[in-house]
């Protein structure tokens, strides 16, 4: 057994000696490549990269504290062991078996060199065993003060930034023999997962940066590379750093698209990681269309061309893919980087939608059963009793107009907040928020009755994608900012393929789209009529903060946004001889200008028209009032529907629905005679009363 155990023995032996030997040392090092961004039809729009000036320094250039921090952490036996720290892998192992993961490092700073140098980080067991044969190797070649340097020099910190100089002035703005303790404790600390622990990225990742920091100073106290009081000294020293600024070098002449480039990136980063876009050589296809890019901010902001005083204006717009076709996220990228159209993802926080949210809680009416035929008086000021949470909630009309008894298709045409707040109330505002997410409206939202007013904030990204469910015949489409992504090697990474969900059937969907034909047609709308079909809404919130119009073609969507950047608490009371900017006025305009334009496009041109429902099945809530069509010159109406209870938890104010076996109901009357319809002349777009009490107050 002796004999046999050393025969297998010296086998195991002669054949790692012969791996060895067969296993050749490269030569070069990987370099970092750029990557590249190019629009729709493949002309370079912009290209990213990291810092990369690497700027190598001899290790006697990198503070003895950097170097400590550094070895006491990733490799406390580094100079003892020949490449491969047998004990360091058993003791990494055996704390991944009892934590049930990966949660401790077992490579060699030696390894993690090969590792970055030449063999890649692919996860696979030849893999490892190739890293740690090219250890050996690099042990045998170099002297450890060598290993440590071009490990120094090679190492990935985030930001772009590989080396530690590099690490030094893209996190201090200083040369790293000016890094003391805490920074080099803080850099030292990157090493495991350098974009997660950015100091920069939040709160959440400057803990993170704290935690990791208190960890390399345990382990230079263990080591005895520090004394415990330096810890302490160290630790009180506040997380500190610059700014990032990725580097992006613009080739596009399109005016704004600065702003989706960087969305661009941020989404990249999100999908593939920060050194894969800054250093591995992506090729990007984007979904940009240069010419509509010009069309679209040309829209905005010579419709908003006093850059001191008028408001600012975004835009997105979508083909029926949900190709993110222009974007226009600000006046200016130089002056101000926060993206106003895609709210939190690029660095702002959204805005209330107004009235323009209105058609979110009208489809998921149509999602529970009920008819557009149902009905609801349409006084000048309602007060539902005990609708928010408990308090009785005042709803008021614009300028205190008041309606008769009015069915949704035409409440929506003149956008009535009166029926609008018995409508969320009967229905039930927290059945209105999966139907919002269903349509592709990510940001968090609150279930109170004001959300049927869009007191609640989201970007213009999410209006225009949940408008775009219903353009897609209820199908929400995931918006695309890029439509193929290749690695440095011509790997396809993302073939841009629409990711579809099921948000309405056809049927609610062509209800919808007639019912938002009807507001461009003769509703708050009419300045957005471009001489094809068009359906939208319009949207203004309280005192004219924001205004809106979201509108849409069969192919074509577009959401248009404005207001100033400092938040509703300021006023467009006096916008180029505009008294109250509301939904249907300028923004309506923008959307007049850009559309009309970009119709013509051979894409777009001929969408056709949107299927037109033959009836309007379904319960009734209040009464039901048929549909008439005011085109006609004898009025006609269109379908029949069914009858039934509104649900229990509707407040007592709501006029009960008809039944076969009773006496008509009755209602609260309005403060002023009911009209069997609307005024002849639309009022303007009404902004939403004030926001309950329970609902913070609007962010800037």
């Amino acid at each position: 057994m002796l004999f046999l155990f050393g025969l297998l023995g010296a086998t195991a032996i002669g054949g790692i000696a012969y791996v060895i030997a067969q296993v050749p040392l490269p030569k070069d090092a990987p370099l970092a490549q750029t990557t590249i961004l190019t629009d729709a039809k493949g002309n370079q729009l912009a290209v990213l990269h990291g810092d990369e000036n690497r700027l190598p320094v001899k290790l006697n250039q990198v503070p003895k504290v950097l170097q400590d921090a550094v070895i006491s952490s990733e490799d406390r036996k580094f100079y003892s062991h020949s490449g491969v720290d047998p004990a360091g892998v058993l003791r990494a192992t055996w704390a991944d078996i009892r934590h049930g993961g990966a949660v401790q490092g077992g490579s060699s700073i030696t390894q993690q060199y090969v590792k970055n140098t030449y063999t890649g980080s692919q996860r696979t067991f030849m893999r490892k065993v190739k890293e740690a044969v090219l250890a050996m190797k690099v042990e045998r070649k170099y002297s450890k003060r060598q290993i440590l340097e071009r490990y120094l020099n090679t190492i990935y910190f985030g930001r772009g930034a590989y080396g530690v100089q590099a690490a030094a002035h893209a996190y201090f703005d200083k040369d790293v023999q000016q890094l003391g303790l805490p920074e080099s404790a803080l850099l030292a600390g990157l090493i495991r997962g350098p974009e997660e622990a950015d100091p920069a990225r939040g709160p959440a990742p400057a803990a993170l940066a704290a935690q990791r920091r208190s960890e390399v100073l345990q382990a230079m106290v263990e080591t005895h590379a520090i004394t415990a009081t330096q810890k302490v000294e160290a630790e009180s020293v506040p997380i500190e750093s610059k700014p990032h600024a990725a580097k992006t070098t613009i080739a596009s002449s399109a005016p704004g698209s600065e702003y989706f480039v960087d969305y661009v990136r941020r989404q990249l980063v999100k999908s593939y990681g920060e050194d894969a876009v800054l250093r591995g050589g992506l090729h990007v296809q984007t979904t940009l269309d240069q010419g509509l890019q010009k069309q679209a901010y040309d829209a905005v902001y010579k419709t908003l061309w006093d850059s001191k005083n008028d408001p600012a204006g975004a835009l997105v717009t979508m083909d029926d893919d949900g190709h993110v076709l222009a974007m226009v996220g600000g006046r200016d990228w130089n002056a101000s980087k926060v993206n106003l159209a895609v709210g939190t993802g690029g660095g702002g926080v959204g805005r209330q939608a107004g009235s323009s949210f209105k058609p979110v809680v009208l489809a998921e009416m149509l999602k529970e059963g009920y008819s557009v035929e149902s009905s609801f008086l349409g006084p000048q000021k309602i007060t539902l009793p005990k609708a928010d949470n408990g308090k009785d909630w005042e709803v008021s009309n614009f300028d205190n107009e008041s309606f008769g008894r009015l069915n949704l298709v035409d409440a929506t045409a003149h956008s009535v907040n009166t029926v609008y707040a018995q409508l969320v109330t009967a229905i039930g505002p927290q059945n209105v928020i999966p139907t919002a997410q269903a349509l592709g409206i990510r940001s968090s939202l609150d279930p109170v009755p004001s959300i049927t007013l869009g007191t609640q904030n989201v970007s213009v990204m999410e209006m225009a994608d949940a408008y775009l469910s219903f353009a897609n015949e209820g199908m929400q489409t995931d918006p695309q900012a890029f439509s193929k992504v290749t690695d440095a090697s011509g790997t396809v990474l993302y073939d841009g393929k629409p990711h579809r969900t099921k948000a309405l059937s056809r049927t609610q969907a062509d209800v919808m789209n007639f019912t938002l034909s009807q507001v461009v047609q003769r509703g708050t709308g009419t300045g957005a009529q471009i001489g094809v079909p068009v359906a939208g809404k319009t949207g203004t919130t309280e005192d004219f903060g924001d205004a809106w119009f979201v509108g849409y073609t069969p192919k074509l969507t577009t959401a248009v946004w404005m207001g100033y950047p400092e938040g509703q608490s300021k006023k467009m009371t006096d916008v180029h001889g505009v008294h109250n900017v509301n939904g249907g006025s300028l923004p309506a305009t923008i959307f007049n200008r850009f559309m009309t334009r970009a119709v013509h496009d051979p894409r777009f041109a001929n969408a056709g028209d949107f299927p037109k429902p033959s009836s309007f099945p379904g319960k009734i809530l209040g009464q039901r009032v048929p549909y008439v069509d005011q085109s006609a010159t004898t009025p006609t109406s269109v379908g029949t529907a069914t009858t039934a209870h509104p649900k229990t938890t509707a407040p007592s104010a709501l006029t009960p629905p008809t039944t076969s076996a009773g006496p008509k109901p009755t209602a609260p009357p309005p403060t002023s005679p009911p009209q069997t319809m609307p005024p002849a002349a639309p009022p303007p777009e009404p902004p939403p009363t004030r926001t309950p009490p329970t609902r913070p107050p609007p962010r800037p």
